[in-house]
């Protein structure tokens, strides 16, 4: 009776369009034989929204990445729900909900655990909007998107085969409505509809074509490839915050350097982040920048697909590194004094950074921080040393002073040094600053000697990326 009436007060609902007709067919009906998604790989909160979303007479499906990653047997880090519930029905279901978004509104489901908070997305199944009106701008990309339709809509409406596909816990059935398994079997990364279309309307799936391509190892079909190149421009009106999200995703995907190098192969670096355009160049020069930030991605990816954590601020910092090092050169040949020079050229790097995708405040303090270290490194006398590894932010400008070590833009003396020195007692760090002393020889003035007991956060266990 309960479920009956629900369904009744839904019919009625004003805000749920309901189409009828499945424009794009009936889905495949893969079983689990077929599938062989392992349901150990499933979120149980994940599959507790469904089972709640059900229970209330409402459709309730795992969706998108999370499918594509199952399918591949890969256990997912972010699960989505799509449902024919409106976003306030479904908040009204779980007592820790909150929508969210206004382009895009839907319902963030919060579950509490002994670790991390686990945040399942669930949306409402959207409608096709080729007669939306205000709802899509000129240039056809869409401007709002709180139209609800049927789920043969919803799958029209995403982005490629492999993200199209729904996972019923309940049945362990998967639904196919664009040949996404097939596509996955043949490694095939396919727009669903017409490719151009669809990039104006969203042009960020130009950039998640590109992500996925470098994270699944699957090829772009050439339909999908052929418009990215024309259309990139299109970038250029994608708000600056979502935009910077997206980047971020594709750097964080644990694939990054093959990703930087799909965003070259479809002309889509130039003024994303302006050291791209360095760094790609197959030149002499850029040669040492190239070496610096493959080693720093190379690093990133390792601690990615390791389950580490990575911080933005660090990953920054060394992407836009040899542009920084080549400005700070520039003014020091002009005359000026070594860390004016700096601070000047770290003004300059994030000023032009700043015409492409614009990098939040939050991490632009970290780069600096970071940044800002780097000449007391190998000011190794005096007290300097002591002060320095009680930074908060040591350990972070110590990773970044090695990956220099690294590509020999520093003397690694200066990196095995420091590694002695924050690992050395306080009787082992005197003769660490005596051996220096002994090499500058007397050429600078001794400093008082001061016995320092090792300060106990000097090295946090884990690395300065996380």
């Amino acid at each position: 009776m309960i479920t009956k009436f629900i369904k009744r007060i839904l019919r009625r609902d004003p805000m749920v369009k309901h189409t009828q007709a499945n424009n794009t067919g009936a889905p495949k009906r893969i079983p689990k034989k077929a599938h062989r998604i392992d349901p150990h790989l499933l979120s149980k909160n994940a599959v507790k929204v469904t089972h709640t979303l059900q229970q209330a007479g409402y459709e309730a499906f795992i969706v998108g990445g999370a499918v594509r990653d199952l399918a591949l047997g890969i256990g997912p880090k972010d699960f989505d729900v799509a449902t024919n519930a409106t976003p306030d029905q479904v908040q009204r279901l779980f007592r820790k909900a909150r929508l969210i978004g206004r382009r895009f509104q839907i319902v963030h489901v919060t579950f509490f655990g002994k670790g991390h908070p686990e945040i399942i997305e669930v949306s409402t199944f959207r409608a096709l909007l080729d007669n939306a009106g205000d709802h899509v701008a000129e240039s056809g990309r869409i401007l709002r998107d709180n139209v609800w339709g049927s789920q043969g809509e919803d799958a029209a409406r995403r982005d490629f085969t492999i993200n199209a596909m729904y996972y019923d816990p309940s049945s362990e059935t998967v639904l196919d409505y664009h040949g996404g398994m097939a596509d996955m079997q043949k490694k095939t990364l396919r727009m669903i509809g017409d490719p151009a279309k669809r990039y104006r309307e969203d042009p960020v799936r130009m950039l998640r074509a590109v992500r996925f391509a470098a994270k699944t190892g699957f090829e772009l079909d050439s339909a999908t490839r052929a418009p990215i190149a024309k259309l990139g421009k299109l970038l250029n009106d994608v708000p600056s915050a979502r935009l910077f999200d997206e980047i971020l995703k594709l750097l964080m995907s644990g694939y990054s350097w093959a990703a930087i190098q799909g965003l070259k192969d479809a002309g889509l670096h130039h003024g994303l982040l302006p050291l791209l355009d360095h760094i790609l160049d197959k030149g002499e020069d850029s040669k040492g920048a190239n070496d610096f930030v493959k080693l720093a991605l190379a690093n990133t990816d390792d601690r990615i697909q390791s389950g580490k954590s990575v911080s933005a601020g660090f990953l920054f910092a060394t992407l836009l590194w040899p542009d920084l090092l080549k400005n700070w050169k520039a003014n020091s040949a002009k005359g000026m004094a070594n860390i004016p020079a700096l601070h000047d050229a770290m003004d300059g790097t994030i000023a032009t950074q700043s015409s492409g995708m614009t990098i939040q405040r939050r991490f632009e303090s970290d780069m600096r921080e970071i940044w800002s270290m780097q000449p007391r490194f190998e000011r190794r006398v005096g007290r300097y040393p002591y002060r320095l590894i009680e930074s908060p932010r040591f350990r972070a400008g110590y990773d970044f002073m090695l990956l220099r070590c690294a590509t020999g833009e520093l003397n690694p003396a200066i990196g095995q040094w420091w590694t002695d020195f924050i690992a050395a007692e306080p009787t082992g760090q005197d003769e660490l600053m005596a051996s220096v002393k002994n090499e500058l020889g007397n050429s600078q003035s001794p400093a008082k000697r001061r016995r320092r007991r090792k300060p106990k956060s000097a090295v946090p266990p884990e690395s300065a990326a996380s």
